[in-house]
């Protein structure tokens, strides 16, 4: 399926069971939900899928269940996220192969590669691929940062044809397109400037908390794109408090938290995290409650 980098995409949670295995029944559950929301796309092993905890062989089975269950009805992307550049060739052979219509891609993990280092390094994947892919561009948490003159470069390769914009800088939506026009799509990376980036010309959004909320995600989407952008805004001011905890160290914890208030999740996570306790608990469960007793009416977004 050829990826259209538009729409909302999850970065879903991966699920597990209490014996560390993955719980495709519960993972399965989630991606459901996503689909009958009206989601756009589905994003595997990315951060908040736990992707440094993952093996091998459970990336491959993700894709694999990922790609059978929603059955062409909206394209499955995963995460490259390697320390080395085979590792990175790999990896997106292996996703090719088990069924994935894209890539996301962030820079070489732990050694924090030059400009040149970090544009060979995508370029070395892109060209060992035939899957789009969109470069994950998150200078805060990743310490690498893929500049306009890098992307000149990328984009000599066809297939690199979106990024992740998670800079937290708003005015970058706009140089992008200032510079390359729809030849470089724009996915919103950051769930606290979703509305924001989309109103300055972003072509999608890559959320968090969709993984909970997932009709209100879809729906913020949708009003805004018909031009209905006061409803937009009053569905997005409420949900910014829950928005917020995907801004966080723990936003894996906090998110798995809130998917349990839906009954779209369990909050087990894979060890060195922990679930949440104490104050830090206390507080995560009181905005879950607070957005869930205020959750808003939503209208018909579907046949906008």
């Amino acid at each position: 399926m050829k990826f259209e980098w538009k729409g909302v995409m999850p970065a879903v949670t991966t699920k597990f069971t209490n014996e560390d295995t993955l719980d495709i029944p519960l993972f399965l559950h989630n991606i459901d939900a996503q689909v009958d929301a009206g989601a756009h796309g589905i994003v595997l092993g990315g951060t908040l899928g736990e992707a440094s905890t993952l093996e091998d062989d459970e990336k491959r089975i993700l894709t694999r269940e990922t790609v059978q269950r929603v059955n062409g009805k909206v394209p499955v992307m995963m995460n490259i996220a390697e320390q080395t550049t085979k590792g990175a060739i790999a990896a997106a052979q292996k996703a090719e192969e088990d069924g994935a219509s894209g890539l996301m891609m962030l820079p070489p993990m732990r050694y924090k590669a030059g400009d040149r280092e970090t544009v060979e390094y995508f370029k070395a994947v892109a060209n060992n691929t035939s899957l789009p892919i969109m470069v994950y561009n998150n200078p805060v948490d990743y310490k690498i940062e893929v500049t306009l003159d890098m992307f000149e470069e990328l984009l000599k390769c066809d297939n690199i044809e979106a990024v992740k914009e998670s800079t937290r800088d708003i005015s970058n939506v706009t140089r992008i397109k200032n510079t390359f026009g729809d030849r470089l799509k724009i996915m919103c990376g950051v769930d606290t400037l979703a509305l924001e980036s989309l109103l300055m010309g972003a072509d999608g959004w890559i959320a968090g908390l969709v993984c909970a909320f997932p009709r209100e995600t879809v729906a913020i989407y949708e009003l805004q794109k018909a031009g209905r952008i006061q409803e937009a805004v009053a569905i997005y001011r409420w949900f910014l408090p829950l928005l917020e905890l995907d801004i966080n160290p723990k936003l894996v914890q906090n998110i798995k938290l809130a998917e349990v208030a839906t009954e779209l999740g369990s909050e087990t996570v894979r060890a060195p995290r922990l679930p949440l306790v104490g104050k830090e608990r206390e507080h995560v469960l009181a905005v879950i409650e607070e957005g869930l007793k205020t959750r808003p009416q939503l209208p018909n977004y579907k046949n906008l």
